[in-house]
């Protein structure tokens, strides 16, 4: 397991108070003033560690199927009209991750980065049904060779205040390998062709890169 580069930032700065309050606090304060704080900070920066966390996976690429980008919880499966660039009906799978999940976004097909655009927005609670559309948000699609386009979307939650996106229109895209991260509770939608078999349920706890979705039709 290693660190995100996203993380650098915050953990210098919360690294920074924590040896500010471990030098000057000592010969200023009392003990029990003095060693609660301390408490409260170590206890802070061990969970910006394990929020910032990247796991050590094992990606095994599979054509055929459409892998979660994202760890966390399996939130909607619906029926939806999809608006912003394929403006028709399609399936949609959420993921949704809390501040406790690994945050990393991964590719959930292979193929060549076909659009990308970020849309600013609001901050709603990241499973209100008007998230997908009014929140801050970045929409990525991807053609695969074979099967055609996926759209996938990662959508800003009350506390995340940044969307990372990495993937760049016209570039590869190997399913399972990194293409952003969120900071803090959010969620990831998927659009997928009406056609798509389902292979997870609602409530189902997912694995990003690892964990199936959906297969494409034969």
């Amino acid at each position: 397991m290693t660190i995100h580069r996203e993380g650098m930032a915050t953990i210098g700065l919360v690294g920074s108070v924590l040896l500010f309050t471990a030098l000057l606090l000592p010969s200023r304060s009392p003990e029990w003033v003095f060693l609660p704080i301390l408490g409260v900070l170590i206890a802070v920066m061990l969970i910006v560690l394990w929020f910032f966390r990247v796991p050590s996976r094992t990606v095994k690429q599979q054509d055929d199927l459409i892998i979660s980008p994202a760890d966390g919880k399996v939130v909607a499966i619906e029926e939806v009209t999809e608006g912003e660039y394929f403006k028709d009906r399609r399936i949609q799978v959420s993921v949704f991750m809390s501040p406790l999940n690994v945050h990393v976004n991964f590719f959930p097909i292979g193929g060549t980065t076909s659009y990308y655009k970020y849309h600013p927005g609001k901050y709603l609670v990241a499973w209100h049904p008007k998230s997908s559309t009014e929140n801050e948000r970045s929409t990525v699609v991807v053609r695969h060779p074979k099967h055609g386009e996926v759209l996938f979307r990662q959508i800003a939650g009350a506390l995340a205040r940044r969307i990372c996106t990495y993937a760049v229109e016209g570039q590869p895209a190997a399913q399972g390998t990194e293409f952003g991260f969120i900071k803090f509770g959010s969620r990831v939608d998927l659009l997928l062709p009406l056609n798509a078999d389902i292979t997870c349920r609602l409530g189902d706890v997912v694995q990003g890169s690892i964990t199936p979705l959906a297969r494409f039709a034969s």
